[in-house]
């Protein structure tokens, strides 16, 4: 495809695609009202080109977060009647095993995926509601709500956007953060360890397939800790994303948006790399999923820092130029190609096994305009 026909497909999806008509997104129902999309010359309301470009992804990039998560939540989160209003639907009454399994890491696991699930849905709202306000086409991702979930008690049967069960998880933010020598923006080379290394090289379900996933108990426990770390993977790539956009926005008011849904994630974050450590240590640890022999989290000794299971704050490390101290920060922070790259981390860790190319094409297409945003603060 050459570049006309890349600039004729993208002009063609933000007005074909994604000024869609009112929908109810899966498990949801909102409604997202049929706005003009914006063209690719001019600005959007009060919003720039470029700020337009970027809340819209993130929009988009939301609304991944709360169908996934939606999915651990109906099975293992709290089962509360704030949760049904959220999600427009009356809940199953949860997954007794692998709730238990989930407890296993922490006993508050079924709270933390609430909250988690809460919170996604509020930012996909809210920035829907912005960009309404600024007479810029909201995003829904609804249409794409074609994938089969979970048939495993407590699963409810609808159309889901998101694969959970057959996850390719990459577990290297364990190592990136606790790293003290290698920044991967100043390092891009640089080969991370994998906390897990089992998780980046099959397919594994972060959820209970069918009532058949719920024994025995080390496999469905293989299950929980296969979710929490991929709880880790997901929040890890909000943390960094909303800190790389912000350095492309241009307004005032859009930066104060990123730079206020940004911490949330990094506080999702923390939570959940501290979690999943625990998969990592006695009594759990080691552990082989009987039905998936590959699949192996092991017992994580002291003496390796970079593998230490209680460090869960990022350990200073160089930022901007060697020649500087050590800092503690979240990293990557390169603003170049961020959105892609987020998308595209998306991509391998299998959560869109099964959508149809049109749905690929037109985040690709969302992440390319965030990712070409070039305005500077003023």
């Amino acid at each position: 495809m050459d570049a006309q026909d890349a600039k004729n497909r993208r002009e063609f999806l933000k007005t074909g695609m994604l000024a869609a008509g009112a929908a109810t997104v899966a498990g949801g129902s909102f409604l997202t009202a049929a706005l003009p999309a914006f063209g690719a010359q001019r600005s959007s309301g009060s919003l720039s080109r470029g700020d337009a470009a970027i809340l819209r992804f993130l929009s988009a990039f939301e609304q991944i977060e709360a169908d996934l998560w939606q999915q651990y939540t109906e099975l293992g989160g709290v089962q509360s009647t704030e949760m049904e209003q959220i999600i427009g639907h009356k809940l199953a009454g949860g997954n007794t095993p692998y709730t238990n399994a989930l407890n296993q890491l922490d006993g508050d696991m079924a709270q933390y995926i609430h909250d988690n699930t809460e919170d996604e849905f509020s930012h996909h709202r809210w920035l829907n509601d912005y960009l309404k306000s600024k007479g810029v086409a909201q995003e829904d991702l609804s249409q794409f709500a074609t994938l089969e979930g979970s048939k495993a008690e407590g699963a409810l049967q609808v159309g889901r956007i998101t694969n959970l069960m057959q996850l390719t998880v990459d577990t290297t933010w364990w190592t990136r953060l606790r790293s003290r020598n290698f920044n991967p923006d100043l390092n891009p080379n640089h080969v991370f360890g994998p906390a897990v290394k089992s998780l980046a090289t099959g397919s594994f379900p972060g959820i209970p397939r069918t009532n058949a996933d719920l024994t025995p108990n080390d496999h469905i426990q293989a299950i929980a800790n296969t979710a929490g770390f991929h709880f880790g993977f997901i929040e890890q790539g909000g943390s960094s994303l909303y800190m790389q956009l912000a350095q492309r926005a241009k307004s005032h008011e859009t930066l104060r948006i990123l730079l206020s849904i940004g911490p949330t994630e990094t506080m999702h974050f923390q939570t959940w790399q501290d979690k999943a450590g625990n998969a990592l240590v006695a009594p759990l640890a080691p552990l082989t999923d009987p039905k998936n022999p590959q699949l192996f989290f092991p017992l994580i000794g002291a003496g390796n820092e970079d593998l230490q299971t209680n460090l869960i704050m990022p350990e200073p490390a160089p930022f901007l130029s060697n020649k500087f101290h050590r800092v503690s920060i979240l990293r990557p922070t390169e603003t170049e190609g961020a959105a892609m790259a987020a998308l595209e981390s998306f991509i391998t860790d299998g959560l869109f096994k099964g959508q149809v190319p049109a749905f690929t094409e037109m985040l690709k297409d969302l992440a390319h305009d965030a990712d070409e945003a070039r305005d500077q603060i003023v």
